[in-house]
């Protein structure tokens, strides 16, 4: 494998543009009122100061799949809100996911014209093969979800027209027809 390579499978990066002011992106990826309207539905929960606690919490769906409470965690390492966050995130759905080194996720907020605010998400996943497959949106044919493409188009599609995607509308979507399992 090339550097090149190596840098393509250990660093994603995603951008997408919101109708919306980042005041507004920004609480929709920090609150867990907003958080479970879009991409896989969790209820996340923030200490927004640098080494503050971050948790995502299994939906109704996912915990009747046999996932933990605790689907994910990390650590904010910088907050500058609505600009930016900085963060560390460990997937603890399966065993074998916990057991792979915390990840790095940067999301970066810029408004850049007409109300419209450009939205960069970088995700390190060096160390974390299995999570660098789940978030690239590998795993989608087998139920497993589209990753981070999945969960922005919800997070844009949610703010632009007030309605979830239809495979996206709560923790109802977690269950036998989206086959994912913990």
């Amino acid at each position: 494998m090339t550097a090149a390579n190596h840098a393509i499978d250990t660093v994603q990066m995603y951008r997408v543009y919101i109708k919306a002011p980042p005041e507004a992106v920004w609480t929709a990826i920090t609150e867990p009122e907003w958080t479970v309207r879009y991409g896989y539905a969790p209820l996340v929960e923030y200490d927004l100061r640098a080494d503050g606690a971050f948790r995502a919490y299994a939906n109704e769906g996912m915990k009747a799949l046999g996932c933990p409470e605790v689907i994910s965690d990390g650590e904010v390492v910088e907050a500058d809100p609505p600009r930016r966050l900085v963060q560390t995130w460990r997937m603890t759905m399966t065993p074998e996911m916990a057991a792979e080194a915390f990840t790095r996720v940067t999301f970066d907020l810029a408004q850049v014209r007409g109300g419209v605010t450009r939205l960069t998400v970088t995700h390190d996943v060096s160390g974390a093969p299995m999570w660098a497959t789940v978030m690239r949106g590998d795993s989608e044919p087998t139920g497993a979800g589209g990753g981070w493409s999945e969960i922005l188009s919800g997070l844009k599609t949610l703010l632009e027209t007030g309605e979830p995607l239809p495979f996206q509308s709560g923790p109802e979507d977690m269950g036998p027809d989206r086959p994912m399992s913990c």
